[in-house]
């Protein structure tokens, strides 16, 4: 299917050259943008070559694509292709072997228990990580976690960490992670079989399917892939993986934890093949309360650096490379749940959560069991291996344009020193080598997705003939090959 270059306008034909440009002429440019689709599909184009047609506009099925939708390179449809439904069976049926991976459970029994799974993950990352030509680097990230709410004892909590060295911009960081303990119905028992399948080694299979896929491969930023331990008990591994890059002052830019994300099929047997949740955050969790005061008075609460980031997952990877439709839920998690991007929305960094879009119940959080001829546990059974290895396609095509692209842009701001019904912004402009310049895009306030984009060139200072009261602004980067990076919503200056 055809998909509009992200370097087309909304906006007159000279986006480039916007100062002159009257503000009528883009408040309409939306509605003539429609006219046109419609008008060439009412002379018989195929959707698709309307689409295409209609600058800034995409229709995939029944949804139009957001004017910031990156089309897939070659590169990355071939990093795709490579992604393997039956090694992540494989690997979701092994960890499912060990019995119980509670956090509670054994750490040295070598078949049974979390430290086999420890350490068979541990031994499959490096076997990755040989052929990576030493760019990957596999860890055991462990510490002491003393007694806590679901921790009676001190117990020793491991995350097993692949890091795949970036090779220009090494210095940014990306995060895929999932959860490789488990539970049964009592969150404290770490004696009864707890295969979870779904919650969480899906996840796990995912990273370290991403692992092997990208270890041959040279980012220009870098990616781990983690598995973490604690989460059941209280998101403890991730929430010292995330310190630990806090007081290491990384760069990190963008933490996907996949969670439940084995199967399609609800608990009334539906199923949504090809759907996956993402959830995302509005209100920082770790705002101040300066920035709340800036946020109540200008807006922005549908514009949080988590926002962004699930955005770009829809510009680049809801497309016919993954086959699957990105749902975007504006909420940190479900209701009366969290996952492991939590404890680094607590630390400030970007994060979003993967999820299934329909939870089956009776296939997490249970007992193995046979109850009025009905199976209950988190048995591999239940999974949809072809599922998983979709939704590590979105997890691959957001995480490795991430990775290529340039990064968000930095200082951001809108000038506001001056009454006017223009709007200047301003930002930093990044270090990366094959740097091209910057685009400019906004939206109405009450519109979810940025629907205008025009290019600013190799600058840091912007002027558009639009008023800020009317609309939201934000600033992205572009690279030499047409990457983009996501978008830097402008804080005000005066």
């Amino acid at each position: 299917m055809s998909q509009q270059t992200p370097g087309n306008t909304d906006g007159p034909a000279d986006p480039a050259n916007f100062r002159g440009t009257g503000r009528r002429t883009v408040l309409t440019a939306a509605a003539g943008t429609a006219a046109l689709g419609s008008a060439l599909a009412a002379v018989g184009a195929p959707p698709a070559v309307a689409a295409a047609q209609a600058p800034g506009r995409e229709r995939t099925a029944d949804r139009e694509r957001p004017a910031t939708a990156q089309a897939p390179t070659r590169e990355l449809r071939a990093l795709l292709a490579e992604i393997d439904r039956d090694r992540i069976e494989a690997t979701v049926r092994t960890l499912a072997s060990f019995g119980t991976r509670h956090t509670l459970s054994s750490q040295d029994d070598p078949k049974r228990g979390i430290g086999a799974a420890r350490d068979w993950i541990h031994a499959e990352l490096k076997r990755y990580a040989a052929r990576s030509g030493g760019r990957m680097t596999v860890e055991l990230q462990s510490y002491i976690q003393e007694p806590a709410p679901r921790i009676p004892v001190a117990t020793r909590i491991t995350n097993v960490v692949a890091t795949l060295r970036g090779s220009t911009a090494p210095d940014r960081v990306y995060v895929v992670s999932g959860h490789y303990d488990s539970r049964a119905t009592d969150v404290m028992d770490a004696v009864s079989d707890a295969p979870g399948a779904d919650d969480d080694a899906s996840g796990v299979a995912l990273a370290m399917e991403l692992a092997r896929v990208m270890a041959t491969r040279r980012p220009a930023a870098t990616i781990v892939f983690a598995a973490v331990a604690g989460e059941e008990q209280g998101l403890f591994g991730a929430a010292h993986m995330a310190q630990t890059f806090v007081e290491a002052g990384v760069d990190l830019q963008g933490m996907f934890t996949d969670d439940i994300i084995g199967s399609p099929t609800a608990d009334d047997g539906t199923r949504d093949p090809r759907s996956i949740r993402l959830f995302a955050e509005g209100v920082p969790t770790s705002e101040t309360p300066a920035q709340a005061a800036t946020r109540r008075s200008v807006g922005g609460e549908n514009d949080s650096p988590s926002r962004q980031l699930a955005r770009f997952v829809r510009d680049v990877a809801d497309n016919d490379a993954t086959g699957m439709h990105v749902r975007v839920v504006y909420r940190r998690d479900r209701y009366l749940r969290g996952g492991d991007h939590i404890p680094f929305l607590e630390r400030g960094f970007p994060a979003a959560r993967f999820t299934e879009p329909a939870e089956d119940y009776a296939h997490q959080h249970q007992d193995v069991k046979v109850l009025d001829g009905k199976q209950y546990g988190d048995l591999p059974e239940f999974c949809d291996f072809g599922y998983i290895a979709r939704v590590a396609k979105v997890n691959g095509a957001a995480l490795w344009t991430l990775a290529q692209a340039p990064g968000t842009p930095k200082g951001a701001k809108i000038l506001t020193s001056a009454l006017t019904n223009a709007t200047e912004l301003v930002w930093e402009r990044g270090t990366e080598p094959d740097l091209a310049g910057y685009e400019v895009v906004w939206r109405e306030t009450t519109a979810p997705e940025w629907t205008h984009v025009v290019s600013a060139g190799d600058t840091t200072r912007h002027t558009v003939d639009l008023s800020k009261d009317n609309v939201f602004f934000g600033v992205r980067a572009v690279n030499r090959a047409g990457l983009r990076s996501p978008v830097a919503f402008p804080a005000p200056q005066r």
